[in-house]
């Protein structure tokens, strides 16, 4: 049976949009259950000011006890290289380093161009001791809040920019604002791939504001893709990409390999639960999950 990996990002990317302080121990609890329901591997939080995301204040001590536990690979979210380093001292050996294509965003998002970003890069891989492991998220790949539709050619060149820096990293391309279509992810996708055929392990980060998320997720699959991101109940949304609503629900891609016979490694009943439970976390305005839809859980504020 054909399988696929699914990176639970709702530790991080779900959770850092959310005002009032989840605390610690909630954090700690929810990823060692959605680490029984068999996600096991999980971008658990980010190192990044605390002035920026207070959300992910606690970042070392969330790691800290992902890797005491040992039963998922932590996959940790780092802005720069500087951030980096923290993350690699907390003992994160998966970094995840994210790129804007767009250069408004970029500004916005770190402050930096991507051409910048893209030095600071280099540096962190340079720096960083054997055995870390690198991602890296070519963010605003399919449009941008501040300048539209991204062109893929401007993706194609600073994918080929990154790999000159990290030949064996990890490459997502990621819809930020959720407005990408299926059309769309297939073509950019067989167009990198076709680019850069070296390139061992691509993963797709999808968002649904408008309701394409699921389609997305099949439209890289059938191209190849077979590493998704994914959010219990379908928290999430970019601080610095306004419109953009939650990631595509962990659970709604669970049922959507389900349904097509690929395996996930995941238990959809123990999932559920944890859905209902992520989208009724206080400060959460609103889930875009079907599939806690269903079950109650989504709730618009």
């Amino acid at each position: 049976m054909t399988s696929v990996q699914i990176v639970e990002v709702g530790p991080r990317d779900g959770f850092q949009n959310i005002g009032p302080f989840i605390p610690t121990e909630t954090k700690i609890a929810m990823i060692r259950d959605l680490t029984a329901a068999g996600l096991r591997r999980m971008e658990v939080t980010s190192f990044v000011s605390p002035r920026a995301i207070p959300q992910l204040a606690d970042a070392a001590e969330v790691l800290a006890d992902v890797l005491a536990q040992g039963a998922t690979m932590p996959q940790v979210l780092v802005p720069n290289a500087r951030y980096g380093q923290k993350a690699i001292d907390a003992g994160a050996r998966f970094l995840s380093y994210a790129i804007s294509v767009s250069e408004s965003h970029s500004r916005s998002n770190v402050r930096a161009t991507p051409h910048e970003a893209l030095a600071d890069y280099a540096r962190l891989v340079a720096e960083a001791p054997a055995g870390v492991r690198m991602r890296i998220n070519l963010a605003t790949a399919f449009h941008c809040p501040y300048e539209g539709m991204t062109q893929p050619a401007a993706v194609l060149t600073l994918l080929g920019r990154s790999l000159e820096i990290c030949p064996d990293a990890e490459v997502c391309l990621c819809d930020t604002t959720g407005r990408g279509t299926p059309a769309q992810v297939a073509a950019l996708f067989e167009a990198a791939m076709t680019a850069y055929p070296e390139v061992s392990a691509w993963a797709m980060h999808a968002h649904d504001t408008y309701g394409h998320g699921t389609a997305n997720v099949r439209a890289a699959y059938d191209r190849g893709v077979r590493i998704f991101d994914s959010a219990i109940g379908g928290l999430g949304g970019c601080p610095y990409a306004p419109g953009a609503s939650g990631n595509v629900a962990t659970e709604d891609v669970v049922r959507l390999f389900g349904d097509c016979g690929v395996e996930t490694g995941v238990d959809l009943a123990a999932l559920m639960p944890l859905a209902t439970a992520a989208s009724s976390l206080p400060g959460v305005k609103w889930s875009c999950s079907t599939v806690a839809a269903e079950a109650g859980a989504a709730r618009l504020v």
